[in-house]
C-alpha cells in the first residue's frame, strides 16, 4: 500500500469512529441506550483499524524504513488523535444519559 492510501485510510477510519461517536451521543440524548453503544462499539472498530495502520508505520520507522512527514500525514494523526478523544468523551456522555434516564424513570 502506497503512502497515500495509507494516509487516507488513518483519515478515513477516523472520521468514521468521530462520526459514529458523535451518533453514540445523539441516539442516548433520545434514549436509544442498546444503538448508543452499538454505535460505540463500531466507533472503537473504526478506531482499531486506524490503529493498526499507524502501528504498522510505527514499526517500520523502528526498522529504519521512515515514512515521509507530511502535512497530509499530520492531518491524518489529528483525525486519529480527534477521534479518540471524541470517543472516549462520548463513552462518558452516553453513561450521563443513561444514569439520567434511570432516574427519570425511578421519579416517574
Amino acid at each position: 500500500m502506497d503512502n497515500q492510501t495509507i494516509i487516507f485510510n488513518i483519515i478515513m477510519n477516523g472520521g468514521d469512529a468521530k462520526s459514529y461517536a458523535m451518533e453514540s451521543i445523539r441516539t442516548a440524548k433520545k434514549g436509544e441506550m442498546a444503538q448508543a453503544r452499538n454505535f460505540l462499539t463500531k466507533s472503537g472498530e473504526s478506531l482499531e483499524k486506524a490503529h493498526e495502520i499507524q502501528t504498522a508505520l510505527i514499526q517500520e520507522e523502528a526498522a529504519g524504513n521512515s515514512t515521509e512527514l507530511s502535512l497530509l500525514m499530520v492531518h491524518a494523526q489529528d483525525h486519529f488523535m480527534n477521534a479518540l478523544t471524541v470517543r472516549d468523551l462520548a463513552r462518558e456522555i452516553v453513561d450521563v444519559y443513561d444514569l439520567v434516564n434511570s432516574l427519570k424513570e425511578k421519579l416517574g
